[in-house]
């Protein structure tokens, strides 16, 4: 049989292959942070009709002649190239600016992903829609070992922070030194107890300097009252606070009064609140772009809960797609690197946005016309073959 027969059936099938990888790209444009693929070709092994000879000193060289055989599909490699971003709002859409993975388990086994359209189960774990639950460390107190063994993203919600009994507060601002004499001005602020009781405790400063001007005294008393005797007395001396006790002790919780300065017209000192609080419930979360959900509090208080971990590898292309836009490691991937989003090597992560499929509708139309021209090419070998082995069956007529 002719060898061109055969050149354009390896040429048919290369292209149908080529066709087909085209098809996928064009039919994944709207798929979340689908990587493209292309299909590359090589030509196969030719036969050797002549071989090559030496030069001889009256004859020269001669080249080998070679006829080849078709085409074949070299590989078909994929284009991690970063996808456009899609803001969505959602708390739980989470995308990669950079280099990265997600880390899902699913069925026991250990896949990769960059689709971050995660959500919520009933258990409160981190899933993704196919149901892989996303990986990462778990904070125990508030504290995050990265260094430790991963394990599924979970949002407890039954989480409550415990009551922290009260043991320091922070006054700050200006007490007016033009102030008239006895003036009073009162400031409160909230302390809690171990049980998480809150009660109020009041602070009045009083203006004991008997005229305007230097040096400003204020008295310092409180309700409930005081346990430190003397009762401190502030003294400014050029708006500076120049009496060294400064602190105030009212039951457990000790007042720092050393930040409150002394300049005129101005009445700003004001009581913040303590270390102390009440006890809390998990209200809502956020994500950092560091990859850590963070636990808001019916008490105020933001405790983190986990962190995402992200995986790189050697060569990413060496990844086997095992569909639901997912990816399993292979012997030519290397080995999965695990690290926090933002750190050496990894991407930060954006919530509420998604990354977009890459794929390049007008590269992927063109080349569906270069798979269909190929095609019909080929096609063409196999008829005009086909032509040639009928006239060289008619030669007996």
């Amino acid at each position: 049989m002719l060898r061109s027969l055969y050149s354009g059936i390896s040429g048919l099938r290369a292209h149908q292959t080529m066709l087909d990888v085209t098809a996928n790209n064009i039919a994944n444009v709207n798929t979340t942070a689908f990587k493209a693929s292309s299909t590359q070709f090589q030509d196969t092994l030719s036969q050797l009709t002549q071989g090559a000879g030496s030069p001889q000193t009256t004859v020269g060289g001669t080249n080998p002649a070679q006829v080849g055989l078709g085409v074949q599909v070299a590989g078909i490699s994929t284009n991690f190239a970063q996808g456009s971003s899609q803001a969505t709002g959602r708390a739980t859409d989470v995308m990669i600016s950079g280099d990265g993975f997600f880390v899902t388990k699913q069925g026991g086994e250990t896949l990769f992903t960059r689709a971050g359209n995660f959500d919520f189960d009933a258990q409160g774990r981190l899933v993704s829609p196919s149901g892989a639950i996303v990986q990462g460390w778990n904070a125990v107190n508030g504290v995050i070992n990265e260094g430790g063994v991963t394990g599924n993203i979970a949002l407890p919600l039954q989480a409550v922070i415990g009551a922290k009994a009260s043991a320091t507060a922070t006054v700050s601002g200006n007490l007016p030194s033009d102030a008239a004499p006895g003036t009073i001005l009162s400031r409160e602020f909230t302390s809690y107890d171990g049980s998480g009781t809150a009660s109020q405790v009041s602070l009045t400063f009083t203006n004991t300097a008997t005229v305007v001007g230097s040096p400003a005294t204020w008295a310092v008393a409180s309700t409930p009252a005081s346990t430190t005797t003397p009762a401190p007395v502030l003294t400014f001396i050029n708006s500076i606070l120049t009496r060294t006790a400064t602190t105030l002790q009212v039951g457990n919780v000790a007042v720092d009064l050393s930040a409150i300065k002394g300049f005129a017209k101005v009445a700003s000192v004001v009581a913040t609140s303590t270390d102390g609080n009440a006890a809390g419930s998990l209200t809502s979360f956020t994500l950092g772009k560091d990859g850590t959900l963070v636990g808001l509090f019916s008490n105020g208080k933001q405790e983190a809960i986990g962190r995402i971990a992200l995986a790189t590898f050697t060569n990413p292309g060496g990844l086997e797609k095992a569909g639901g836009s997912e990816y399993r490691s292979t012997f030519n991937s290397g080995t999965a690197v695990l690290g926090a989003p933002g750190s050496a090597g990894m991407g930060a992560l954006t919530s509420g946005s998604l990354e977009m499929s890459n794929v390049d509708l007008s590269q992927e139309f063109t080349n569906l016309i270069v798979a269909q021209r190929g095609f019909q090419a080929n096609a063409r070998i196999i008829t005009t073959s086909d032509e040639v082995l009928t006239e060289l069956t008619n030669l007996k007529r």
